[in-house]
């Protein structure tokens, strides 16, 4: 069983910043792929950004130069780096690595953005 534990939510003003951070127990050579999905109330999930073992990125429309994922392999450790943040970004966050073809998910953390 791998775990997610996330970090970084909160409350911030509209076009302010929030880094994310999700460790994961399992060790990086496992992992294949991780990546940051968001719920917002009413909606369903969707994907914010992924990143693959060779650091492949990938992006929302939505979030395209004003989000950056990273991962950390020696930390086991993947980061969303959220700028300019808009309203419409509120959501409950999620993180989700792919470990030997298995899917695993975070308990979320929330984020905020008042206008």
């Amino acid at each position: 069983q791998v775990q997610l534990v996330e970090s970084g939510g909160g409350l911030v003003q509209a076009g302010g910043s929030l880094r994310l951070s999700c460790t994961a127990s399992a060790r990086s050579f496992f992992i294949n792929a991780m990546a940051w999905y968001r719920q917002a109330p009413g909606k369903q999930r969707e994907s914010v950004a992924g990143i693959t073992r060779g650091d492949s990125t990938n992006y929302a429309d939505s979030v395209k130069g004003r989000f950056t994922i990273s991962r950390d392999n020696a930390k086991n450790t993947v980061y969303l780096q959220m700028n300019g943040l808009k309203p419409e970004d509120t959501a409950v966050y999620y993180c989700n690595a792919n470990v030997v073809g298995h899917d695993y998910w975070g308990q979320g953390t929330q984020v905020t953005v008042s206008s």
